[in-house]
């Protein structure tokens, strides 16, 4: 990466200025199919550790196929605080953290984004010591950070928390962590992820078991390898890594967003349409692929890395439980219930990950839907067709599925909460535009009078 000319992050996009505002609602006329390939962006999950593990080079790392987030703009603020110099050029990222100015995140933007909590393992590898802002409460439940402590204080820092900081260092003259053996009550991908990180940079081995499995898991142990730290066992529920005394620049390309891909699989399932997606790694799809086809949808792999999703003309009910990794997503559990609520017969969803993760299912019903919630366990009745109407997104895939519903149902949605979809989704509503869905992004002033959508006689309405 010699001649680059590394630009102060200042130059990052602002997350205030970015089309992510309250202000805006999404306007969705529904009834009409979609046709045409959707390009998957790199994935969320990935991109954020990542940028937390570029934290670990003592050079410069150049991160492609980043999304173009909000919680992206956001973490970049954030290593911006710390000393870290970033310019985003597109889906390029460069990263230079040779220089690490303090050891302190700043309150304010740590507790807008829950992944900052990420760094303090490449902190401590490589300060030493690290004051990390508790990432606080979250809209789907409690995600504590006790694992992530233990197994720090496992690897020898000393971690005290006090009025809601999280302050940590590592005794002794050379100020490195050790290696240890973890044992992780849940397979945590954030605790997996922060400990992984932590232990690139330790003294001796690293092993840390029941680990999380996730794709995102691997492909953050695949970016730190890029950079030469030792890693095995990614992906499975032991992994080792065996300390090195520092990492090198490199360049690393990040895998497709599975999530998204999923939410446009079940676009085209919801709308009875046919479409292409690329690029995909349908190792990663496997519950959600076995699910749609349970639910009646055909998709096959036409290429490499590109799945077809073909009509589906009618959806049969189904049930779910959300699993940790190799099991069905949480993160797709909203999108399902509201393909499932035009789903022929009874389903039923049972959300075993977050306490709280279910509060879509009233919005639902007022598109419409016949969803009774009990506990964590939704019972859903498919009815035969859902109607427009005012809706309230109270977290990112909640939202997603509110925009999945809109597509298919009768008349008008309008979708308020925007912060949550631009957090998790790059450019959602601009791809479904391109791919010939009647929607618009409105400032609220304009709610209140009729708004065109571009192209709105070239579509062609779903019989359903």
């Amino acid at each position: 990466m010699e001649g680059r000319l590394i630009i102060p992050s200042s130059g990052l996009p602002d997350a205030k200025s970015s089309p992510i505002a309250d202000s805006s609602v999404l306007q969705i006329w529904g009834g009409h199919r979609l046709q045409g390939h959707v390009k998957i962006s790199g994935a969320k999950n990935s991109a954020l550790v990542i940028m937390a593990g570029a934290l670990l080079c003592s050079g410069e790392c150049r991160i492609r196929n980043v999304p173009l987030l909000a919680d992206v703009t956001r973490l970049g603020q954030i290593l911006s605080a710390l000393g870290v110099r970033l310019t985003q050029t597109g889906e390029i990222l460069d990263i230079d953290a040779r220089e690490i100015k303090t050891s302190k995140a700043p309150y304010e933007l740590v507790t807008q984004l829950r992944a900052s909590f990420f760094a303090i393992g490449p902190m401590l590898a490589r300060l030493g010591v690290a004051q990390m802002p508790l990432p606080g409460g979250c809209a789907i439940g409690a995600r504590p950070v006790d694992l992530h402590v233990r197994g720090l204080q496992a690897m020898g820092a000393e971690v005290q928390i006090e009025h809601g900081i999280c302050n940590a260092y590592v005794p002794g003259n050379n100020r490195r962590l050790k290696g240890a053996k973890i044992y992780l009550d849940t397979p945590s991908v954030g605790a997996t992820e922060t400990l992984m990180m932590a232990a690139t940079l330790a003294d001796g081995e690293t092993i840390i078991e029941n680990a999380a499995r996730e794709p995102e898991v691997v492909d953050l142990a695949n970016f730190c390898i890029a950079m030469g730290a030792k890693i095995e066992g990614a992906g499975t529920s032991t992994i080792t890594i065996v300390g090195v005394p520092q990492l090198h620049s490199t360049e690393y390309s990040i895998i497709p967003d599975r999530i998204e891909a999923g939410t446009f699989l079940i676009a085209a399932a919801i709308t009875r349409s046919e479409l292409t997606l690329s690029p995909v790694v349908p190792e990663h799809l496997t519950p959600i692929i076995a699910k749609l086809q349970e639910i009646g949808v055909d998709i096959i792999e036409e290429a490499p890395n590109c799945l077809r999703t073909l009509s589906a003309e009618t959806l049969r009910a189904a049930d779910i439980e959300t699993l940790p990794h190799p099991g069905f997503p949480t993160d797709m559990q909203a999108p399902f219930m509201a393909l499932l609520t035009l789903a022929e017969g009874d389903s039923l969803i049972n959300e075993s990950v977050f306490e709280n993760r279910l509060r879509h299912a009233s919005e639902l019903n007022r598109l419409g839907a016949d969803i009774r919630v009990k506990g964590n366990v939704a019972f859903i009745r498919g009815v035969p067709i859902l109607s427009g109407a005012p809706v309230l997104g109270t977290d990112l895939r909640a939202s997603a599925a509110l925009v999945l519903a809109g597509l298919a149902a009768d008349g008008t949605t309008i979708i308020q909460g925007l912060q949550h979809l631009d957090r998790g989704y790059d450019r959602l509503d601009s791809k479904l535009q391109q791919l010939g869905a009647r929607i618009q992004r409105v400032s609220v002033a304009k709610t209140n009078t009729e708004v065109a959508p571009q192209n709105a006689d070239s579509q062609a309405s779903i019989s359903m």
